[in-house]
């Protein structure tokens, strides 16, 4: 077992070729999930037409982004029309009618947010779990809690107010000037504070999330590799732990999803219609108007198509990363087999 671990620690994979597995992990995982999130909003359209100003929750299975309902001639793409009887129909008449490119609408700009967001997040996740195995050992179950709580705290922290500036840009056409004016006049106006709007419904979503998310994937893994007797995870095993640790976080967090939707599309629909914004409610107080509202079940609204979509993203996101990093461990051992050999001679 000794030498397994300083055999693994030999060819110990690069900060840069994490970040490139991760990457590579939020390509995939995107091109994958978005054509179902694109398929859902078309036949939301449908039965509910958007309004100009409305906001909608898009997603491309790494994270979700607030999408501000623009009115203009040339029709958008949730905005094309559509006579869908359902999912698997949606999906027919649109490669038929539209092209099958038209699956893949909308995801430049979230991609731009996604994959650096992706490469912060889970290679913070495995440079922090290096270190923490350092100070407190490798079993200690801990590592993952911590680890994935820290990781996803500044990965969300930076992106935030970037999330803020490309759906100004979304909502409508501003040019870099009139962007930075923007910004200027939302910080003297309101502070600093005013770029990560949104920040704590986020925080409250997706750090526990993480924390357990982490937890029962590496608990998962190491059960299915004791039982197949693999040294490291192949890709079935990373598959199924991501897409079980997926569904039982997701379940968890839902009620601060709930909240987090709830908050995020009225601060975006009172900035694009330039409404004076209501004072900001906390995340307590949305959660008991949800209740009263609409019982307690309220808080779990939608939990069907949140699992449907965040089960198979966690786990396309989780065994391509897996299979990335051990296509690089693979890579440094022929190098440093190479090398060996070479010197040798």
């Amino acid at each position: 077992m000794g030498s397994e671990e300083n055999t693994k620690e030999l060819y110990k994979i690069t900060p840069t070729q994490q970040a490139i597995a991760s990457c590579c992990g939020a390509i995939v995982t995107s091109l994958l999930v978005t054509p179902f999130d694109v398929v859902k909003i078309r036949l939301q359209a449908q039965s509910n037409s958007f309004a100009n100003g409305k906001c909608f929750v898009y997603s491309n299975g790494l994270m979700d982004h607030v999408y501000v309902c623009e009115d203009q001639n040339s029709k958008p793409w949730y905005k094309k029309p559509g006579h869908f009887r359902g999912m698997l129909d949606a999906f027919v008449k649109i490669i038929k009618i539209e092209g099958i490119k038209s699956l893949w609408s909308g995801l430049p700009p979230t991609l731009i947010m996604a994959v650096p967001s992706t490469v912060i997040y889970f290679t913070s996740y495995d440079q922090l779990s290096e270190v923490l195995i350092s100070k407190l050992g490798k079993d200690n179950d801990h590592i993952p809690v911590l680890a994935g709580s820290i990781s996803r705290l500044g990965s969300l922290t930076v992106i935030s107010p970037l999330e803020l500036i490309r759906t100004k840009m979304q909502s409508r056409q501003l040019s870099y000037k009139q962007l930075r004016i923007y910004i200027n006049n939302t910080v003297a106006k309101d502070g600093w504070r005013s770029l990560w709007r949104g920040w704590s419904p986020t925080v409250l979503r997706d750090v526990p999330f993480s924390a357990m998310y982490w937890y029962h994937y590496e608990l998962m893994k190491k059960q299915l590799c004791k039982t197949f007797d693999a040294h490291e995870p192949t890709f079935m095993i990373s598959f199924t732990s991501g897409a079980a640790a997926g569904s039982i976080a997701a379940t968890v967090t839902l009620p601060f999803d709930v909240v987090k939707t709830h908050k995020q599309t009225e601060i975006w629909e009172y900035e694009t219609l330039n409404l004076s914004q209501k004072r900001s409610t906390s995340t307590w107080t949305v959660m008991k108007k949800i209740v009263a509202e609409h019982g307690f079940t309220g808080l779990f609204a939608g939990i069907v198509p949140r699992l449907i979509k965040v089960a198979p993203a966690c786990a396309i996101m989780i065994s391509t990363y897996e299979y990335g990093k051990s296509f690089f461990r693979k890579l440094n051992k022929q190098k440093i087999h190479k090398a060996i050999n070479s010197h040798s001679s």
